[in-house]
């Protein structure tokens, strides 16, 4: 269960604050986009992310947001954030990751990754050796393929939740 493992449950991305990313040793924060910062069918971050991507980047965070959406939905969000990004980035697969990490000049163990699913945020940041957050989503998907990924994940989310091991 180690690679599916997130270092910490959120409900929302303005519930993690510099304090517990300081907590998590990090200085570098990649931020999914759906279901992450917005729902899918949404093209405004939700209430709140502005102010937050703001704090973490007063406290000193690099953030940058790394997607597997699209570059012209992955570009909108970022400038409206004010953020570089990177898009179609093939989460699980390290390289979207490396690649930030490498634009921000950090190590991997020095980034957290915030995201909404299992099977490509968390995975992904315990492949590149990266911490990550596991966020609720936002809003159910209508795909068949992400309905499927829900299901596997219900358990493993259950799981996690009774865990010491994982900050909740």
């Amino acid at each position: 269960m180690g690679i599916l493992k997130p270092s910490v449950l959120r409900r929302r991305v303005t519930d993690i604050s510099p304090a517990l990313l300081r907590k998590l040793g990090v200085r570098a924060v990649l931020l999914d986009v759906d279901n992450t910062i917005a729902p899918y069918s949404v093209h405004e971050p939700i209430p709140g992310a502005r102010d937050w991507v703001r704090q973490l980047m007063d406290e000193g965070f690099q953030v940058v947001v790394v997607s597997n959406n699209y570059k012209k939905r992955v570009s909108a969000f970022a400038a409206k954030l004010g953020l570089d990004f990177i898009s179609f980035a093939l989460k699980p697969l390290p390289s979207g990751y490396l690649r930030a990490r490498r634009m921000l000049g950090v190590r991997c163990r020095d980034c957290v990754i915030v995201g909404d699913q299992i099977f490509t945020d968390v995975v992904g940041a315990n492949l590149c050796g990266m911490r990550s957050v596991l966020l609720s989503p936002i809003e159910p998907e209508e795909g068949l393929s992400f309905r499927v990924r829900r299901r596997l994940e219900k358990g493993l989310r259950a799981k996690f939740e009774e865990r010491e091991d994982v900050l909740k």
